[in-house]
């Protein structure tokens, strides 16, 4: 197979199914050979990220996901994308390992955030407690020049109710809860916008998008960008990954 890109996903399953149906939903295609040529790699056994990230005598997720990296490299796809904001913790180690570029999603996201929201000045964040605790977004939407507001306290202990006991363990979507968790972020912490920094939560607005409320939802970015890369690709287009992945990406763990 030419041109394919690599998707390294089952973190979780269902965050992961939903990438590839907005993927090839808004693929431009008329017939079977217009679709784009990708590797699903569905790695569900791969343990928690945030257990790990908190707690490193949990199982590590970095050996499996490493795995999944070279092996895929061997086959030469055109890039990778992991569809999981939390395990970018090791994507510097992840990318090192590899010459094909791997897609940075939570630095795609903010940049896209910079073109769309110029103006924001307070970005709200809600994520797993493991994103929380590496700062991966936290420094992105710094150097972006804006200030982060975090979604702590009562609103984590919501959104850690949403994205393990609704969608992980019982393959939900309480809309209810999800767009109370954005009232809470814009109309009593003041945001301009929330960031959406899991894949679960991206699941969420894709199924409870019926909000006034302006999110960022990195997964929804990296979808129209991998559909991009994927189109120049196939055309034989030169492609430009400057702002697709991060060499100086910190190195710390």
């Amino acid at each position: 197979m030419e041109h394919f890109f690599t998707i390294i996903g089952g973190m979780g399953t269902a965050a992961t199914e939903s990438y590839i149906r907005l993927l090839n939903a808004r693929t431009p295609a008329k017939k079977d050979q217009d679709y784009l040529n990708y590797i699903l790699v569905n790695h569900a056994t791969v343990p928690d990220r945030t257990s790990y990230i908190l707690d490193h005598t949990q199982p590590n997720f970095f050996p499996p996901l490493l795995a999944d990296i070279k092996q895929q490299s061997a086959l030469g796809p055109d890039f990778m994308v992991v569809i999981c904001n939390t395990a970018h913790y090791f994507y510097k180690e992840l990318a090192a390992a590899s010459s094909v570029p791997l897609l940075h999603m939570p630095h795609v996201a903010i940049n896209t955030l910079k073109k769309r929201y110029p103006n924001a000045h307070r970005v709200g964040l809600i994520a797993t407690q493991g994103t929380m605790a590496d700062h991966i977004y936290e420094r992105e939407i710094t150097d972006a020049g804006h200030e982060v507001v975090l979604g702590d306290g009562h609103v984590q202990d919501q959104v850690t109710e949403l994205i393990y006991t609704d969608i992980k363990e019982g393959n939900r979507v309480d809309g209810a809860l999800y767009h109370n968790i954005l009232r809470e972020m814009i109309e009593e912490k003041g945001c301009d916008l929330v960031v959406l920094g899991c894949t679960e939560l991206s699941l969420a607005q894709e199924k409870a998008s019926d909000h006034p409320y302006p999110v960022i939802d990195p997964q929804d970015i990296i979808v129209d960008e991998s559909i991009r890369l994927a189109t120049a690709f196939r055309n034989g287009q030169t492609v430009d990954f400057t702002d697709l992945v991060k060499k100086d990406d910190p190195l710390s763990h």
